[in-house]
């Protein structure tokens, strides 16, 4: 294991992996409104919309119409999602800045459940989106791997099988003539700790030691934010977190559906920690806070509740000098 690095790059999930998993409908402009909110934040990419079947995601039935509304500001990558190449074309003919990557499920039954296919039948139509990037002149840097650490369908994932699926996207690439510079590792399922985290990744930086790493990790079992930091000491500096502890995958069977590591906790820990985020944690609190407006019910957000050291000393020493 390495030091902490001195800064990392926090890729902000609420709007749109939070509104996925919500049960009842938010107005457009309270999905803009906290968008928008984020974007005060220091955040430089904020995930917004997923390009899905509504039949399946009701609560991304308004994508286009989000995506329009938002008044962007310059220098943020205001993002968008798509899972097949149907929901790829409509995030093309939209307002939003849209990755070309590769996505690899570790496990077949994820992948059926969470898109509608197997790891095989999903690789072939990936292809035609890789196509699509190619013939745009779009970069191809990153490959994802989907319910990396575990499964709830079925159960432990070998780390070889991992490593077979990490192979699988950096080959697709290569047909497609992209090279990959970095593997996403996901969490949806919560199965992540930190003796996992450096097993794998300590697996994937043995084989392939030229990969950068990035944590998409959700706090399904509170072990989020103790993953998070062994993903610190292994050196990553690339994180996913959503504002207040947001969302959610609603296809993952999970109770619940809790979801990513929390932005502001997350932004919190790091700064006491001495590693930059270049993020403003008491306004991620202020933000928290909208968000628990905007759903409508409590989220499991720490900070927003608990307030700063910073501010708690600051109250100290009145109370010393009072």
């Amino acid at each position: 294991m390495s030091d902490l690095p001195k800064r990392v790059e926090i890729a902000e999930e609420g709007p749109r992996e939070g509104f996925q998993s919500e049960k009842k409908v938010i107005p457009v402009a309270e999905k803009v409104r906290l968008i928008e909110a984020l974007a005060e934040t220091g955040l430089r990419h904020i995930a917004c919309v997923s390009y899905v079947n509504p039949k399946r995601v009701p609560t991304m039935a308004d994508a286009e119409e989000v995506a329009s509304a938002i008044r962007q500001k310059p220098g943020i990558e205001y993002a968008a999602l798509w899972l097949n190449q149907q929901g790829l074309e409509r995030a093309l003919r939209g307002p939003l800045h849209v990755d070309g990557g590769v996505r690899v499920t570790a496990s077949d039954t994820f992948s059926r459940k969470n898109i509608g296919k197997s790891v095989s039948d999903a690789m072939v139509e990936q292809r035609m989106s890789l196509k699509t990037f190619k013939d745009r002149g779009m970069p191809v840097e990153w490959g994802t791997i989907l319910g990396a650490f575990g499964c709830n369908f079925e159960g432990e994932l070998s780390t070889k099988l991992i490593l077979e699926r990490v192979q699988l996207a950096l080959d697709e690439a290569v047909l497609a003539g992209f090279k990959l510079k970095g593997i996403k590792l996901t969490d949806a399922m919560g199965w992540a700790t930190p003796a996992s985290i450096e097993r794998l990744i300590g697996a994937i930086r043995t084989k392939w030691p030229e990969l950068e790493i990035s944590l998409h990790l959700h706090d399904t079992r509170g072990t989020g934010m103790a993953a998070a930091y062994a993903g610190l000491r292994m050196g990553v500096t690339k994180f996913d977190a959503s504002i207040a502890g947001l969302g959610g995958c609603p296809f993952a069977a999970t109770e619940g559906a809790v979801g990513n590591i929390c932005t502001e906790d997350f932004a919190f820990m790091c700064e006491e920690m001495g590693v930059e985020t270049g993020l403003d944690v008491d306004r991620l609190i202020e933000v928290a806070k909208i968000a628990e407006e905007v759903v409508g019910r409590p989220l499991p957000g720490r900070v927003m509740r608990g307030g700063t050291l910073k501010a708690a000393k600051q109250r100290a020493a009145q109370r010393a000098a009072a």
